[in-house]
This record gives structure tokens, C-alpha cells and sequence, in this order.
């Protein structure tokens, strides 16, 4: 004897989460009762955020933390590159070398490089290019005619995402798997022509979403900067607000161009991994 179809339907029911409509409703209050107070709030002078979010000094800030962060994003990317790849290698001094800068510059604050190389010329009064340990110079400046506030902020934010990126590149690199430098090899390659050719260009897809992160994070450690007066958006934040005295107005200003930079970069990000995963998404 055959049962219908019909009989064998299963009704489902959903389950009700009130649990989790009670916490979104209670988390939606507070939300507009908090926007509610900071919309009302008579301390906050909003024409101050509207009449200086262009301010030609707001924008030169602007175009200067753009130049530091592209500088430092590159050059780390480039450090972190060549210390993947000593840290990886068979040479125990290169991996010892690139392992000690690692540990270095990723224990030293931000901060305190950006205030060393701020203040470098207390360190060295000049710089140039000579033999070591025989005092023979083929060229000196005065430290300070070359670092300049820009040099010391881009040097000091490279060497310290330098550190970052290489771990993110030696993560990228050990995630391929050793059977494609094995067919490299088996073609005739050498070892570094295989790591530039096969291994990093397939590591690019694991590398991209971390070094994205890095460059946000990148760009907002780049307000640091302002303790030694950059020139980027929140020196010009600091001075304009140490005029008006409206601080948190300014910040907001600083916050709305943040949020604008890294909207715009998570846009750049999500395109280049379409585009590094391009033969690996199903």
C-alpha cells in the first residue's frame, strides 16, 4: 500500500528567535537615542564641520596623507617582500638577519620611530656616503636638509609596515603548495626565477586581503604623524583647532575624510581580489 505524496509533506514551522528581535529592536533605540543626543547637542557647532570639511588646508592635509600612505604601502610592500624571502631562505645569516628585523620593528611602537626619525639630526648631525671604519666620506649633508618631516614620516611608517608585510608574504608563500616549485624545478628553473614567476604570483590572492587591511591600518597610523607636524590631515586638524577651539568639530572633519579614504579602498581591495582569484573561484 502506497501513502500519497500529500502525506509525506512535512510542515515545517520556523523557530521564533524573539530573543534576537528584542536585542535588534533594544540596539536600534539606543542607536537613534544616541544619534538623537549628539544631533541635539548644543556643545557641537555643526556649521564648523560643514565650513571647514573643504578647507584648503583640510585638503593639502589630505593630498599629504595620500602621498604617505601610497610612499609607505609600497616601499613596506617591497621590504616585506625581500624579508619573506631571506627569512625563507637557506643562508642562516639572511634568515637570522631578516627574522631580527622582524622581531625589531614590530616590537618597537609606531610612535617611537616616527619621534626617532623626527628627531634624527639629535642622533646624526650629518649624513653621506663613505667607506666604513676608515672616516674616508664621498658625500655628507646636514641631516636636516634631507630629513625633512615627510622623509622622517615615510621612512618611519615603511620600516615599520616592512615588518607586517613580511609575515603576511611568508604566509602567502607557505600556503602554495610545494608540488608547483617541484614542477618549476622540473622544468629547468632556478629557485628564483620559480619564486618570481610561479610561487608569488599565485601567493598574490592569499597576500591581498591582509595587505588591504594593512593599508587601511596604514592610513589611519599615518595620524601619528602629527606629533612631529607632518603636514598631513591631522596636523592641519591640530592647527586649524587650536585656533577655533572647536576640537571635536574638527575631528569630526577628520573622521568624515577617514571614512571616505577607506570606503574608497575597500572598493580598490574588493576588485583586486576578484581579479588575483581569477581561475580559482568556482
Amino acid at each position: 500500500m502506497h501513502r500519497k505524496a500529500d502525506d509525506l509533506r512535512i510542515d515545517a514551522v520556523p523557530v521564533k528567535h524573539y530573543g534576537q528581535w528584542i536585542m535588534a529592536a533594544a540596539a536600534t533605540v539606543l542607536l537613534a537615542a544616541f544619534l538623537l543626543a549628539m544631533a541635539r547637542n548644543e556643545n557641537l557647532d555643526y556649521s564648523v564641520v560643514a565650513s571647514n570639511l573643504f578647507a584648503g588646508s583640510i585638503l593639502k592635509g589630505l593630498l599629504v596623507t595620500f602621498q604617505l600612505t601610497a610612499v609607505s604601502i609600497v616601499a613596506g610592500t617591497i621590504i616585506g617582500v625581500l624579508l619573506a624571502i631571506a627569512k625563507l631562505s637557506h643562508n642562516k645569516v639572511l634568515s637570522g638577519l631578516a627574522s631580527g628585523y622582524v622581531w625589531f620593528f614590530r616590537g618597537v611602537p609606531l610612535l617611537v620611530l616616527i619621534l626617532i626619525f623626527g628627531n634624527f639630526a639629535l642622533l646624526f648631525e650629518t649624513l653621506g656616503i663613505g667607506i666604513p671604519f676608515t672616516g674616508i666620506m664621498f658625500f655628507e649633508v646636514e641631516t636636516n636638509a634631507v630629513m625633512t618631516t615627510f622623509v622622517a614620516a615615510a621612512l618611519a611608517l615603511s620600516i615599520h609596515e616592512g615588518a607586517y608585510m613580511a609575515e603576511i608574504v611568508r604566509g602567502g608563500i607557505l600556503g602554495i603548495d610545494e608540488g608547483q616549485k617541484e614542477a618549476a624545478a622540473a622544468l629547468g628553473m632556478r629557485s628564483s626565477i620559480a619564486m618570481w614567476r610561479i610561487v608569488l604570483p599565485q601567493a598574490l590572492r592569499m597576500i591581498i586581503p591582509p595587505t588591504g587591511n594593512q593599508l587601511i591600518l596604514l592610513l589611519k597610523s599615518s595620524s601619528l604623524v602629527s606629533v612631529i607636524a607632518g603636514g598631513e590631515i591631522m596636523t592641519a586638524i591640530n592647527d586649524i583647532a587650536a585656533v577655533n577651539y572647536r576640537t571635536v568639530e574638527m575631528f569630526f572633519v577628520a573622521s568624515f575624510w577617514y571614512l571616505v579614504i577607506v570606503s574608497v579602498l575597500s572598493i580598490g581591495q574588493g576588485f583586486l581580489e576578484r581579479r588575483a582569484a581569477r581561475g580559482y573561484t568556482r
